[in-house]
């Protein structure tokens, strides 16, 4: 089932708009992401039919499909382009009032993170937020994340696993585990770092041969944990 939630990505470049959707979509395989990138004529800038139409689109709007429409969450490369958008949503169709969010984030950890969000059937305003939060995690030292493990903490469970695929987690097994571990009612991090944000679980750096200490505190810790250690154990599909 296509995510309740597209994403629309406006840049002066067309090949930067197209290469974070083709980025995104190594993560979010189902959710509909829509380029605005450049001018007709290929040229850089930002274009007013380009980015309606790719709204329009991204919404479900003229599908022939009965699907309801999807919300639309909009990122945007640089200052221009958030005018441009914002332009455009003065004009949009009178059905998709209040289902386009044009969200305040980085535009590729930002889209990362709203992708791997949407792809998870969050709503457009967690989906916004994860985009948003991404800032906080570009902001904060890397040292703080890094390799550290965390205090025992009462009522949790923690567990030490080794990584076993050898890219270790980059993109895409981030990803998995930041939906894996969003749907369960449970806190969990990997080495100190959020496990439900892929940004704080790329930023750990971890390769194939290194160690994690994953800790789980709430309703469904023992899940949680338990289908964490077993995604890492299990490579992501990745071992030979």
């Amino acid at each position: 089932m296509t995510p309740a939630v597209a994403l629309v990505f406006v840049s002066h470049s067309g090949l930067l708009a197209q290469g974070i959707v083709d980025l995104c979509r190594q993560m979010a395989p189902t959710t509909v992401m829509i380029p605005a990138g450049g001018l007709e004529d290929g040229s850089l800038g930002t274009s007013f039919d380009t980015i309606a139409a790719a709204i329009e689109r991204a919404a479900g709007l003229g599908d022939d499909s009965e699907d309801p429409l999807r919300d639309v969450v909009v990122l945007a490369d640089l200052g221009s382009a958030v005018l441009s958008t914002q332009s455009v949503m003065e004009f949009l169709p009178a059905e998709l009032e209040g289902r386009i969010t044009l969200a305040s984030a980085p535009f590729v950890e930002g889209g990362v993170a709203a992708a791997v969000s949407a792809e998870g059937g969050a709503p457009a305003a967690d989906v916004a937020r994860s985009a948003h939060q991404a800032m906080d995690s570009l902001l904060s030292p890397l040292s703080a994340t890094e390799h550290v493990t965390p205090p025992g903490v009462e009522g949790s469970v923690s567990q030490e696993v080794e990584v076993l695929n050898s890219l270790g987690l980059h993109a895409r097994p981030a990803a998995v585990l930041a939906r894996l571990i969003a749907s369960f009612d449970a806190h969990v991090t990997l080495n100190g770092a959020d496990g439900s944000s892929v940004i704080e679980i790329m930023k750990l750096g971890v390769s194939g041969g290194q160690r994690l200490v994953i800790t789980a505190q709430g309703p469904q810790a023992e899940e949680a944990l338990t289908a964490v250690v077993r995604a890492i154990t299990e490579g992501f599909g990745e071992l030979a």
